[in-house]
């Protein structure tokens, strides 16, 4: 295996069947199912207030619950998502460092980047299981009319922030064995 930081033989997918593969391959699966659900929940919002306006609009009716599903729905699928766009590599990103550091620099940025992404993201789910724990156990519903239980739009706090802190570390692992090479940023420095 070659040194951290240096150009790796990329292994084939025949080649990977180890346990960090498969461990990566089941955080993947996992994204991927949180990348549809957002997109369900995304569709679901859209739709919702279609048919809110319709009903508002057109038929002069008032709207109960249909701005808090929205919300609620968008933000489930911004945190329920979130892995699969960390899979994809589709977060926003600063590429004037990597740009002008060499292979070894490049690894260390993403390697301490990555670090503080999990810690980041286990501090964040351990605080929403608690939140959501806590509206779960107390039986909280919204002060509205349409009163839903809390603990659903709660529940995408830690259940995104779980899957994306598996996600990273799949992310760690791939770039500490080799699996995967650090970004470059973009392109090289002229």
């Amino acid at each position: 295996m070659a040194e951290p930081g240096h150009a790796r033989e990329v292994l084939r997918p025949a080649d990977r069947r180890g346990p960090i593969d498969r461990f990566i391959g089941a955080v993947a699966w996992l994204s991927r199912l949180g990348g549809i659900a957002a997109a369900a929940l995304l569709l679901a919002a859209v739709l919702v207030i279609c048919q809110m306006v319709f009903v508002r609009y057109v038929l002069q009716g008032s709207a109960i619950w249909q701005h808090e599903f929205a919300t609620f729905s968008l933000i489930g699928a911004t945190f329920i998502g979130a892995p699969y766009v960390l899979l994809t590599h589709g977060h926003v990103n600063v590429d004037l460092l990597p740009i002008y550091l060499g292979p070894r620099g490049r690894f260390a940025l993403a390697l301490l980047a990555a670090l503080v992404s999990l810690t980041f993201c286990i501090v964040l789910g351990w605080y929403g299981f608690g939140f959501w724990y806590q509206s779960y156990t107390e039986d909280w519903h919204a002060q509205t009319v349409w009163r839903p239980p809390l603990w659903v739009p709660y529940a995408a706090v830690p259940l995104g922030m779980g899957v994306m802190s598996l996600q990273y570390v799949a992310e760690i692992l791939a770039l500490v064995t080799g699996r995967q090479a650090p970004s470059s940023g973009g392109t090289e420095p002229t």
